[in-house]
């Protein structure tokens, strides 16, 4: 299956959170234009601006306080939110950023801990 053209969609349980309209494709790494949905603001939008400045700080750093940060976040975001392909099956795990209209994102059908991501 090609990626480029798909929606992938971001959830809180029945809640929108967004749609990610990939426009390229570089597996594994789908990026593509963010377009906010209801529960945005509500649900995620303070969460992804942590996560990408814990990101930031951790490629400085490198250091394990700044690692564990950031892993914390990533883990909270994969348990409250659900990413679905454009097939609309939720993913197992997800790793994902957002930055004003744009998104980029990896994902999995298993745990990444179980992978070795």
């Amino acid at each position: 299956m090609g990626f480029d053209g798909t929606t992938w969609r971001l959830r809180r349980g029945t809640e929108l959170v967004g749609e990610i309209a990939v426009d390229d494709p570089d597996f594994p790494w789908l990026r593509g234009r963010f377009i906010p949905g209801p529960a945005y603001d509500v649900a995620a939008r303070e969460l992804f601006d942590r996560e990408l400045a814990l990101l930031e700080r951790l490629e400085e750093d490198e250091s394990d306080e700044s690692a564990e940060a950031w892993e914390t976040v990533c883990s909270e975001l994969n348990r409250t939110l659900a990413l679905a392909g454009p097939e609309g099956r939720a993913v197992a795990e997800f790793l994902l950023h957002i930055q004003g209209d744009r998104a980029w994102f990896r994902w999995s059908d298993t745990p990444f801990s179980e992978e070795g991501l």
